[in-house]
């Protein structure tokens, strides 16, 4: 069976992790450059997942790997 990604976790995870780093939702909007914090929302209600690139730069602010971002099942 090949790995599948849960969004509901991962998204949780998302919420978690910005937390612990002190990061704000409108901080990361900033950050990302988005018009509108509803991409962001969407990643934690497990609806979405960010884009590689943003994955890459949630790692980056996180400092963590992408691994450590995404939930997998």
């Amino acid at each position: 069976m090949l790995p599948v990604i849960d969004l509901v976790k991962t998204g949780n995870n998302i919420k978690s992790l910005l937390a612990q780093n002190n990061i704000s939702v409108t901080k990361l909007q900033d950050i990302l450059g988005f018009t509108s914090p509803q991409a962001i929302y969407k990643w934690f209600w497990g609806q979405s997942l960010p884009s590689v690139d943003n994955l890459v730069i949630l790692a980056s602010i996180l400092h963590v790997s992408i691994e450590d971002i995404l939930v997998i099942e």
